[in-house]
This record gives C-alpha cells, sequence and structure tokens, in this order.
C-alpha cells in the first residue's frame, strides 16, 4: 500500500492530472509523428521488405521511447546537493536542467 501511496500522490492533486493529461497528449503526438515519419521512410524500400522494416521501426521507436522515459525519471530522483552556492544547493538534476 506504501508503493501506491509514494508513487501515486499526484492523482490527489489536480495539478498532477493535468501533468498526466498532457504527457499523455505528447506522447500520443510522438507516436503518431513516429508512424507517419517510418511510414515515409520504409515507402521508398521494395516491397518485400516494407512490413518488416516497419515493425523493426516502431519496435526500437517504443524500445527509445521506453529508454528515455526511464532515463528522465532517473534525473528526477537525482536531487542530492552536491555543492552550495550562496547557500543554495545544487543537485546533478539542477545541472541538468540548467
Amino acid at each position: 500500500m506504501e508503493f501506491f501511496a509514494t508513487h501515486f500522490a499526484f492523482m490527489s492533486t489536480p495539478e498532477g492530472w493535468a501533468a498526466l493529461v498532457t504527457l499523455i497528449a505528447m506522447e500520443v503526438v510522438l507516436g503518431i509523428d513516429n508512424l507517419i515519419f517510418i511510414s515515409i521512410l520504409t515507402n521508398k524500400l521494395p516491397e518485400s521488405h516494407r512490413a518488416r522494416a516497419r515493425r523493426i521501426g516502431i519496435a526500437l521507436a517504443l524500445v527509445l521511447r521506453l529508454v528515455l522515459l526511464g532515463t528522465v525519471a532517473f534525473i528526477v530522483q537525482l536531487t542530492t546537493p552536491l555543492f552550495s552556492v550562496f547557500g543554495h544547493g545544487f543537485s546533478w538534476r539542477d545541472l541538468i536542467l540548467i
């Protein structure tokens, strides 16, 4: 039960729901963009290779998207201050976002 309380606390606030809806909308738009881009590229291939190339392209796009989302989730957790400047601590997350 503690897992849900810590990982799904965003669902109890309007800001969390807005962020979730925004993320879903972005993923849908980027997914459609991937499909169109892969379709355009694979149309240049011979007919016998198109279906396989589309499957491989979509699979790679999905894997890359999951890796990038995992990387973002990892970066969000990097909150331990590395150094302080004028009383403000800077973490890896802060440095990456800067």
